[in-house]
């Protein structure tokens, strides 16, 4: 038997390996799957990749990408069932998109910094939308509403500072900040849950804004956060534990007592 050695080699098998189960005689549960069936998993997918880097955890981030290379796969493999497209038109359209959107380094075009390059970028897709009839009619009308609340948060906040509605400096943000802040405290004196939910909308988006000017990554930031949350609270379950004693069963007090030192 035929050892494959090669990527390629191994990705053909991966493409084989997906048909033979959704064939007719393959996994009941892979036959059955759909696009909308399959969507759950990808987004699952998607953060334990995010996880593995964030752990720097390079075998199992090895092992993620496998199972989010098999998402692509997946919805490939239906789609050629269907007769709407084959793997190796993805492949194809990945393949013509780099080499199109990086003319400073296929083409003759120039670039020497990030910017330069983003610039080019954005150009280059503009006018591919253009050709296929699907440019924008507004600046944020591009930026999909299916994105998760806070990435959508960040990119359409972007856009619109990229067209001069921005603060002038992070210290402008700040105070933009604790104006939200007063009035979620204003809307909780009055108790009025819609009115709660809108204040508290305001104050993530102030809070994306301000992860903007500081260069900081707002999902990347909160993952970690709650990373962190997890390692400090399983020590406060672990001394408790050793204590005889549950969370339920401790205070505030002591679990407080107990976090500081997961700090230290």
């Amino acid at each position: 038997m035929k050892t494959e050695n090669t990527a390629g080699e191994k990705f053909e098998r991966l493409v084989r390996l997906m048909a033979r189960l959704r064939a007719p005689d393959g996994c009941p549960w892979d036959r059955e799957q759909t696009f909308d069936s399959i969507k759950p998993y990808t987004l699952e997918e998607t953060y334990e990749v995010l996880d593995a880097i964030d752990r720097r955890d390079w075998r199992e981030l090895a092992e993620e990408l496998g199972d989010f290379i098999l998402q692509a796969v997946f919805y490939a493999q239906m789609a050629s069932e269907q007769g709407h497209f084959a793997i190796s038109d993805a492949l194809e359209a990945i393949n013509q998109k780099l080499v199109r959107r990086h003319p400073h380094v296929f083409g003759e075009e120039s670039a020497q910094t990030p910017g330069e390059v983003l610039e080019i970028w954005g150009k280059v897709k503009a006018e591919e939308k253009e050709k296929k009839g699907q440019e924008d009619t507004t600046l944020l009308g591009s930026v999909p509403r299916s994105l998760p609340a806070l990435v959508e948060a960040q990119k359409i906040s972007s856009r619109a500072a990229k067209a001069g509605f921005d603060w002038d400096t992070p210290e402008q943000v700040v105070e933009k900040l604790h104006e939200e802040l007063r009035e979620l405290d204003e809307a909780r004196r009055g108790a009025v849950p819609e009115e709660m939910e809108g204040e508290i909308g305001d104050l993530l988006f102030v809070l994306v804004n301000l992860a903007r000017f500081v260069k900081v990554d707002p999902e990347q930031a909160l993952r970690k956060t709650n990373a962190k949350f997890r390692r400090r609270f399983g020590y406060v379950e672990q001394k408790l534990a050793e204590r005889g004693k549950t969370p339920a069963q401790s205070n505030i007090e002591e679990m407080e007592a107990l976090w500081q030192e997961a700090k230290r």
